[in-house]
Order: structure tokens, then C-alpha cells, then sequence
């Protein structure tokens, strides 16, 4: 489909997905909200794909919320200040659970709810200059909606720093708390994202993605002997998969894997 604050592109097995807005700093709003969650779906069951890196234009990821959008929702009910908060919640949803792994390719200013579509990706990458900020505060609100995902990357003792100072803070200092996982020159961004997309369509489609549901699924759990026992049925579900034989087949083989042929 054709997007209004997007662009879509499909290179072999990579999808990237890009805000297109940089008039406005890529901030979003309801369109662009309903036009990420669509293009993910659509994406997440796209067979041909293996991964997708979700970028912007212009020399900001994402400023956040759309001002005109903002004026807007100063005259909604509470009803409807619930319902577009689900619509952004439903956005950030999607991508988290999307079956293909997400990069975040980030460049430039990325505040409030772009720092939530940063979070609901799998890995973030960012160039030097990048700088965050999560400034609901300042405006007399609080970054809810986002919250689950921003929490689950920087911890719980960072998001009571930056949920309650607003600060600006530097990718060094995004990288020192765990909100991204590399921070590069800007020359570098373009080529160190490309490695990263690499090493993700180079192994098992399946596997990556029982790989990605697995830290959804286990990270924070106590160890119990149900999680055990849903661990084992994991592997032994894998390990008895198509993939799973194919992948220990040529290794022992010394061959490639089929799905890279």
C-alpha cells in the first residue's frame, strides 16, 4: 500500500521502513501511528522477509508528538484521550511482537514517543551526535504509553532519572544505560547497521524468531520449574524442526545452511 508519512522498501530480504516527515522532525501522529502498525503486520507476515530496520529522514529520528496533533488532543474527552492513547499503545505493540527482528537505525534528536519506537525495536544502533530525551515531564505528563518498552531497555534506575528530570542525554550515555546497543560515527551508521541486518538474515528464520520470543518470554521470570520445563519443550521443539535438523546437518557437514542457498 502507498503511505502518506512513510516509505516502504524491499531489498532481498530486508524491509525498511522510514519516517518520512522531516519537515516536522518525523514527529508522528494519528496517521502516522496507523501507517507504522499496518506496515509492520503487513511486514511480520511477509515470508520473504528476514528482517527489517526502521529508520527517518531528515536530520532527526523523531521529535515525538506532531504539535498540531498535540493542540488537537487538548480538546479531547478523557474517552477519546483513552482511545488515541490505545491506538499509540496498539503501534508500539506491533512492533515489539513482530516475528522479524527490528533494527532501529537512529540519527539526530529522538524524543518522548520516538524513544518508545526505539525501545519496542530489538536492536538500536545510533550515530555520535544522537541525543534523547523523554521531556513528557515538562509538559505536565508522563511517558505511560511507552513506559513498558523504555523501561524493559534503559532499566528501572534510569527511567526514574530521565522519566522524572526530562533531561537530554547523549548517545554515550543512552549506550552506558542500555537503550541502544552501539553508538557510531555518523559516516559509519549506514555501513554498521548493514552488518548487523547481515548477521540476522544469515541464520535460521525460525530460530530468530523463537530467539526473540524466548527473551520476551523469559527475561524477568522467576526461576520456576514451569520455566524449565517450557525451556526444554523449546529446544527439544527446535531441535526436532526442520530448520533445527538442517542447521546441525550442515554444520556437521560443512556446507550452508539451506535457507542461505
Amino acid at each position: 500500500m502507498s503511505y502518506q508519512t512513510l516509505t516502504v522498501a524491499m531489498e532481498g530480504r530486508v524491509a525498511t521502513v522510514t519516517l518520512n516527515r522531516p519537515e516536522v522532525r518525523n514527529a508522528f501522529n494519528e496517521t502516522t501511528i496507523a501507517e507504522i502498525t499496518q506496515a509492520f503486520r503487513e511486514l511480520g507476515q511477509n515470508e520473504a522477509m528476514r528482517a527489517i530496520v526502521l529508520a527517518a529522514s531528515g536530520p532527526a529520528f523523531c521529535a515525538g508528538a506532531d504539535l498540531n496533533w498535540m493542540k488537537k488532543m487538548a480538546g479531547y474527552t478523557y474517552e477519546e484521550n483513552r482511545a488515541d492513547a490505545m491506538q499509540l499503545a496498539e503501534m508500539l505493540r506491533t512492533i515489539y511482537a513482530c516475528p522479524k527482528p527490528v533494527v532501529a537505525k537512529v540519527q539526530g534528536d529522538c524524543y518522548a514517543g520516538g524513544m518508545g519506537l526505539v525501545a519496542a525495536c530489538d536492536i538500536a544502533i545510533c550515530n555520535e551526535a544522537t541525543n534523547f530525551c523523554l521531556s513528557e515531564a515538562k509538559l505536565g505528563l508522563i511517558p505511560a504509553t511507552i513506559s513498558p518498552y523504555v523501561i524493559k531497555a534503559m532499566g528501572e534506575n534510569a527511567a526514574r532519572r530521565y522519566f522524572l528530570t526530562a533531561e537530554r542525554f547523549s548517545a554515550q550515555e543512552a549506550m552506558r544505560i542500555g537503550f541502544v546497543h552501539a553508538v557510531v560515527s555518523a559516516d559509519a551508521l549506514d555501513a554498521s547497521t548493514a552488518d548487523i541486518v547481515k548477521a540476522l538474515v544469515s541464520n535460521s528464520p525460525n530460530a530468530v524468531k523463537d530467539a526473540k520470543r524466548l527473551v520476551q518470554d523469559v527475561a524477568g521470570q522467576p526461576l520456576t520449574e514451569s520455566l524449565i520445563a517450557d525451556t526444554a519443550t523449546r529446544i527439544a521443539d527446535i531441535r526436532s524442526s526442520e530448520e533445527g535438523k538442517e542447521g546441525v546437518r550442515s554444520f556437521l557437514e560443512k556446507r550452508k545452511p539451506n535457507w542461505l542457498t
